[in-house]
């Protein structure tokens, strides 16, 4: 096949092109054709109609086409037309200008031009390069916005590597399809006895004896999602150190992925010491009081907080006492906090009065924890001020603040509702205050775990008072009853 432009139609027998099949030819051929004379006037304007977006030009016909071009592109066309005047070959090849119309818009054509038998006339075909601009702007803002993640992921990157090497425990992420290590920070490579680099994507189970890929791998996973299970006791193949791994699973793009802490006995040693040291300080400086008591409340050691809310001097003079010389209640208030906390092994907001050594008094809210480790039992409570919470509460709320009080249930509500209306107010509140009434008896004989005496000096009744008050109620059978069980 033979494709050079000048012999393309050098054969005898080639027919000639007539005007209509060469006009034809040049409209579907170029987006824009134009013949112009080298004055640079307008002689034809030809659009392509498979492209409508550039419109109709016949108004540019005997018109000088610099009123079409931009400024930036008339020197690109006297350049040409210079040389067509002066009988020259064309300057280059194409010119690249951008027309404008009166119409307000603007489009880049890429023009061949081409001589004609008239020395003074001359054919540009042009092509429309919107398409073209519209796709390089699309790429800018393709490279812009890859720049722009590129550096995205760079400023994570450092982040996450600062944070890794400066985080004191040894930190492995793992692959779990795998089982291969994906990343970890120096403190871990030197619990597991080799180089990071050296380290990163190999087999994770590798670095520990007598483990399995498999079961290995598939027993973090599950010790990840136990909540109440603890660590996994591994020993290290080349330090022979018996560590902790605390193994955290999540996903990243989709695959499954570990965090592995690596804690050592050293390591565990170093958080224990860094804990006890900020519980002391807490302990010291905190604003509530706390109180370490033995199993009969007899106060071991308290803080200045619990110093300052009894006015004691120093600790001297409340080490050795019963923590229940200092409750309103006494004994009954000491026997409940103890013996709730000593059967659930905590208990939270019990409301009392703390008492001073001078006869000052304070609403306080008590909590309570049992301990029992090294073979040593007591009991640790934490004591807060309320005093100041009294005057914003409302007067429902002292019911409501009773601890293991039972809420009023919604019939109760209801009946005492539905006498609005067909009873004075007198009697609606007679109503309400026994079911109050019944609510706190009932509260108080539980918290003293059905001792009579106890919850008869609690709720500030004698003795008989109270049984009067359980046989009204219908409860003293069955408080019998639930202590008998």
């Amino acid at each position: 096949m033979n494709t050079r432009g000048s012999e393309f139609l050098d054969q005898p027998q080639a027919p000639p092109i007539g005007p209509e099949q060469f006009n034809e030819i040049v409209t579907t051929a170029a987006d824009l054709a134009i013949v112009l004379d080298t004055q640079g006037t307008v002689k034809s304007v030809i659009t392509n109609p498979l492209n409508p977006t550039l419109g109709r030009l016949d108004h540019w016909k005997d018109r000088d086409i610099r009123e079409f071009m931009a400024e930036d592109s008339l020197s690109k066309l006297e350049t040409q037309l210079e040389a067509y005047r002066e009988g020259q070959k064309k300057a280059v090849d194409a010119i690249e200008v951008n027309h404008f119309d009166n119409a307000n818009w603007e489009f880049p054509i890429r023009y061949t031009i081409h001589k004609t038998n008239n020395p003074d006339i001359i054919l540009m075909l042009g092509r429309d390069l919107r398409p073209i601009a519209e796709l390089q702007h699309r790429l800018v803002k393709a490279q812009l916005a890859l720049e722009k993640d590129y550096e995205t992921h760079r400023d994570y990157e450092t982040r996450y590597r600062v944070i890794m090497e400066a985080a004191r425990d040894a930190l492995v992420l793992v692959d779990v399809a795998s089982g291969r290590i994906l990343d970890l920070n120096s403190a871990a490579a030197q619990i597991l006895g080799a180089e990071a680099d050296s380290l990163a994507g190999s087999a994770f189970t590798q670095e520990f004896e007598g483990r399995r890929r498999g079961e290995f791998i598939e027993g973090l996973v599950l010790a990840a999602g136990d909540e109440a299970g603890g660590p996994v006791q591994v020993t290290t193949r080349r330090g022979k150190a018996d560590v902790a791994i605390h193994p955290i699973v999540f996903r990243a793009a989709g695959e499954k992925s570990l965090l592995c802490r690596i804690e050592t006995a050293k390591s565990a040693e170093t958080v224990a010491a860094e804990l006890s040291t900020t519980l002391a300080q807490l302990y010291r400086e905190g604003p509530d009081a706390v109180v370490v008591t033995d199993a009969h409340g007899v106060i071991r050691s308290a803080n200045d907080a619990f110093l300052g809310l009894t006015d004691a001097g120093s600790l001297a003079d409340v080490k050795g006492k019963s923590l229940g010389e200092y409750l309103s209640r006494g004994s009954v208030d000491l026997k409940v906090l103890t013996d709730t906390a000593a059967r659930s092994g905590k208990m939270r907001m019990y409301a009392t009065r703390l008492e001073g050594a001078y006869g000052s008094q304070l609403s306080v809210e008590l909590s309570a924890t049992h301990l029992n480790a090294g073979g040593m039992s007591g009991f640790a409570f934490v004591i807060r001020d309320t005093s100041r919470m009294e005057v914003v509460r409302e007067p429902a709320s002292a019911v409501t603040a009773i601890p293991g009080a039972a809420p009023v249930s919604d019939d109760a509500m209801r009946n005492v509702m539905d006498l609005v209306g067909s009873a004075p107010l007198k009697d609606i509140v007679a109503a309400t205050t026994d079911v109050v009434e019944k609510m706190c008896i009932e509260t108080a004989v539980e918290l003293t775990d059905n001792n009579r005496v106890a919850a008869a000096e609690m709720l500030g009744l004698s003795r008989q008072s109270l049984y009067v008050k359980l046989r009204k109620y219908g409860l003293l059978h069955k408080n019998d009853r639930n202590s008998s069980n």
